[in-house]
């Protein structure tokens, strides 16, 4: 597809909304309230706020003017500006991770699926029943068969195209995934004994600041707004020339921080409330989703009509990123193979599936077949967020400084006038703050998997 009949979306709504889109998903739902509620409450999110108005601003602005100044996917952007071996493997990085996400993303998405059906059943008790949640993903076909059904959602619409696809979605469900968390929230900090919880989120407390709530908040902010993923190379070739970057970018930071702060008001509090204010109830990863949050549904008034406004809430969030992984993945085999849409598209679903369904069924069927020691979806989990993501975010931090150039991204971003209000943060985070920011990330995550220090 050459660049002048290449697929753009209408204007800048359509890339707020499909980016924030991206952003917003199932890392800001669990991943990040249990983050807050372990590394300091409200100093934790003190610490997140000011990463994403500088780190996360910067890589941000650094991808979509790459983007958008090639029209290409990660790939074929390296190599505009650089033909190097080093660049290009940079590019194939950033290419290659969505492609590995979006396979074991799906089969939590299908887990989020099969829930939500449950609940509009009416199986409320039933699913706050100890074991359920493991009963279930260690079932073998059962998991597959729902992770079959969000995979066959997002490959939908990616085959609707950009504008009628990508971006008609994001208008409808974004504004309806705000709305559900706004009513979420509501209910939850009015539950007897959720202040404590909206307290502790809210209000910093130096006393629980640490060297791991800063280590925490970058990996969380690095994971939540996409950044390294390809998806915002992808979506920034896709804007159009007269849409500010700048102003794009501050309005994706604001939308996904709110939803970030907004799953904590949802969660924490209500967390609180049910343990009587342990924030270790709060667990981590797939079990609070999956078996904390359903037995406090139990346990609420109106519980199986909030249990399906969040699960509806869950499933939209996890759509919106899960399509925007994949239309990275689609748009790299379509400019970098000359494939149409329909043909690319196919080979990704036919990737998901074949990835997705070791990760499916690795926790039942395939559970004795790990790989350094995890089952398959941990360690395409560890491979992508903890390895792949970090070098791709330095790769391009390199790019910049050295290719590319600040003063190139800055014309990119200044196009007819726009404004660049955060020039000097840009310009002293790309060259030396974020390379020092992702090497962090990278040995910190690679040692805690390995045992070395505790996260």
């Amino acid at each position: 597809m050459s660049q002048n009949n290449r697929a753009s979306f209408t204007g800048k709504l359509g890339f707020v909304l499909s980016a924030a889109g991206a952003s917003v998903g199932l890392g800001n739902i669990w991943r990040f309230p249990y983050l807050a509620a372990k590394y300091g409450g409200g100093i934790f999110l003190l610490v997140y706020i000011l990463l994403v108005l500088t780190f996360g601003y910067t890589m941000i602005i650094a991808e979509t003017a790459l983007g958008r100044s090639t029209k290409k996917s990660p790939v074929g952007a390296f190599a505009a500006y650089s033909d190097t071996g080093w660049s290009r493997l940079g590019g194939w990085i950033n290419a290659l991770i969505p492609i590995l996400i979006v396979p074991y993303y799906s089969v939590i998405g299908g887990w989020v699926c099969k829930y939500l059906f449950e609940y509009l059943k009416g199986s409320t008790a039933q699913l706050a029943e100890g074991g359920y949640f493991t009963a279930f993903i260690t079932g073998g076909w059962s998991a597959e068969l729902w992770f079959g059904v969000f995979a066959a959602l997002t490959l939908g619409v990616i085959l609707l195209g950009v504008e009628n696809g990508i971006e008609r979605v994001s208008r409808l469900m974004m504004p309806v995934l705000v709305v559900l968390a706004l009513v979420i929230c509501c209910y939850s900090v009015t539950r007897p004994g959720a202040l404590a919880g909206v307290g502790y989120f809210l209000i910093p407390n130096a006393a629980n600041f640490s060297l791991m709530t800063v280590v925490s908040a970058m990996g969380q902010m690095f994971y939540s707004l996409s950044i390294a993923m390809g998806i915002l190379i992808t979506f920034g070739s896709y804007m159009k020339e007269d849409v500010s970057i700048d102003v794009s970018t501050r309005q994706v930071e604001l939308f996904d921080t709110g939803i970030a702060v907004l799953a904590g008001l949802m969660i924490i509090p209500a967390v609180f409330a049910f343990s009587g204010g342990d924030p270790e109830a709060l667990g981590a990863g797939p079990s609070l989703m999956f078996v904390t949050m359903p037995r406090i549904f139990a346990g609420m008034g109106f519980g199986r009509v909030i249990s399906i406004l969040f699960f509806a809430l869950v499933l939209f969030a996890a759509l919106t990123s899960a399509i925007a992984l994949t239309e990275s993945a689609v748009s790299t085999f379509t400019d970098q193979f000359g494939w149409g849409r329909t043909a690319s598209t196919l080979v990704v679903g036919a990737v998901m599936i074949a990835l997705g369904t070791l990760s499916c069924l690795g926790y039942g069927p395939l559970d004795g077949v790990t790989l350094l020691g995890m089952p398959f979806l941990d360690f395409f989990d560890f491979l992508t967020n903890s390895v792949m993501m970090p070098v791709a975010a330095l790769a391009i931090c390199l790019l910049v400084n050295r290719r590319m150039g600040v003063d190139r991204v800055a014309q990119e971003v200044e196009q007819g006038g726009a404004p660049f209000r955060r020039k000097a943060v840009f310009r002293f985070m790309i060259r030396w703050a974020c390379p020092l920011f992702v090497t962090i990330i990278l040995v910190s995550s690679v040692a805690n998997v390995l045992g070395f220090i505790k996260m």
